[in-house]
């Protein structure tokens, strides 16, 4: 009979909690949308995969060596790190002052955890080596310049100031987090309202690396909500395009782009490189990789390098972000307030975006003889090129022969370079204070 009641015990169900059951159906519901609605899968397969890995009882895959050692609640071994901390021997007071603690502390702890014998399980491992350390959403945005083609953007330099329009929509959202703080309608700190402004660049990669720095407890919930409202831009976008648009407006056809020539494609990235990184070195890691990535393309001599970055590495790497981000998928860091928050400030910050696209380009007009179609100005919300596709999907609505693809790239990887400057900000000012 003992032997029959050591067996219940050691099966999960047994350790089920109301929580983690919630979670499982909200990483089921991500596996839905990316296999069934094809809602970004090649993200929300491996995040909603991760989720269902993280929340497994008793499994502690997504647990640190010290997380571990907490749901084990051993009194002596609670009382060590108690005493380390300055803190009541109680799982409750070591979590409060491991909050407050500075990293150094936080990583001498983690240390001792795992001289006491725990080992972190393997998601804790990826998100560590995967998101703890900047290196994937970087070679994820490596990746992403070496697919990139800047030749629009050179032929129509214009198209610079919408991409950087649209970046308004992350700054807004700032402000509305930290509205909702300073009226006690949910709490978030400045680099909380930070990590969640950044949705608003509809940038998956630099809302991970962002607020991996900034609020890593978020981080689960900014990225599902980043790469949800990135799937669902051609549902977000186009009311508030035809909104803000005249049917005259959405008629306009912009003169042909001019050939841009191998010369300026292999300039533009280490020259753009250079002036904002020396304004703005915050920005370096980022825009530096994009560059780099985009170079290997353009000057045609590295294409193995290319060729590699474009199709393995990036998809490598992929599935590993993807499983760490689902290691954030846990309960007591999802199922919060905070989260309700996130997923409206994020549509939120897409709406803005994509206004402030627009506007600007209705602002550009009066002032310039070769109009440019207003509808373009939504593709500068970097969701590459899915906000472009969109933009020429609703002029031809319009107009069966005025096609707007072309034009609305310039826009869309100008918005891919404000989102990472604007992440550069961020990093620079809250970090400083």
């Amino acid at each position: 009979m003992e032997s029959l009641n050591a067996l219940l015990q050691g099966m999960g169900l047994m350790h089920l909690g109301a929580g983690q059951a919630i979670m499982l159906l909200v990483s089921l519901l991500l596996l839905w949308l990316a296999i069934a609605k094809k809602f970004e899968p090649l993200l929300l397969l491996p995040i909603g995969f991760g989720g269902l890995l993280s929340n497994i009882p008793e499994a502690g895959m997504a647990l640190t060596a010290l997380e571990s050692l907490l749901a084990h609640h051993d009194a002596g071994q609670l009382a060590v790190i108690a005493a380390k901390l300055n803190c009541a021997p109680d799982v409750h007071a070591i979590k409060e002052a491991l909050a407050l603690a500075l990293p150094s502390v936080q990583s001498q702890m983690e240390n001792l955890a795992v001289d006491m014998g725990y080992t972190p399980g393997v998601l804790a491992l990826f998100y560590k080596v995967a998101i703890g350390s900047g290196v994937a959403p970087l070679v994820i945005f490596m990746g992403v310049g070496a697919m990139t083609d800047f030749g629009p953007l050179l032929a129509n330099p214009r198209t610079l100031l919408l991409g950087a329009a649209a970046q308004f929509g992350i700054f807004a959202t700032v402000l509305g987090a930290l509205t909702l703080n300073y009226f006690g309608l949910i709490a978030f700190t400045l680099p909380q309202a930070a990590a969640i402004g950044i949705i608003g660049g509809a940038d998956g990669p630099t809302a991970i690396y962002l607020s991996g720095k900034l609020a890593p407890e978020l981080l689960g919930a900014i990225a599902v909500a980043a790469y949800s409202y990135m799937a669902l831009v051609p549902l977000i976008q186009p009311p508030i395009m035809k909104a803000l648009t005249t049917e005259t407006e959405r008629k306009i056809r912009m003169v042909q782009l001019r050939t841009v020539s191998k010369r300026e494609k292999i300039l533009f990235p280490v020259v753009l490189l250079l002036l904002v990184a020396l304004l703005l070195p915050d920005a370096a890691p980022l825009l530096g990789m994009f560059c780099f990535g985009n170079l290997m393309r353009e000057s045609g001599v590295v294409e193995r390098l290319s060729d590699t970055v474009q199709n393995g590495l990036i998809n490598i790497v992929t599935i590993f972000l993807g499983l760490s981000v689902g290691a954030k998928l846990v309960a007591d860091k999802f199922l919060q307030p905070q989260t309700l928050g996130i997923l409206l400030l994020g549509v939120i910050a897409f709406g803005i975006g994509t206004a402030a696209g627009v506007l600007m380009a209705k602002l550009l007009n009066l002032c310039s003889k070769n109009k440019i179609n207003p509808l373009i100005g939504s593709a500068g919300v970097s969701a590459v090129p899915m906000a472009a596709r969109v933009s020429n999907k609703v002029g031809l609505e319009s107009d069966p022969q005025n096609f707007l693809l072309m034009h609305a790239m310039g826009p869309n990887v100008a918005g891919v370079i404000g989102s990472a400057i604007a992440a550069g900000v961020m990093l620079k000012y809250v970090l400083a204070m």
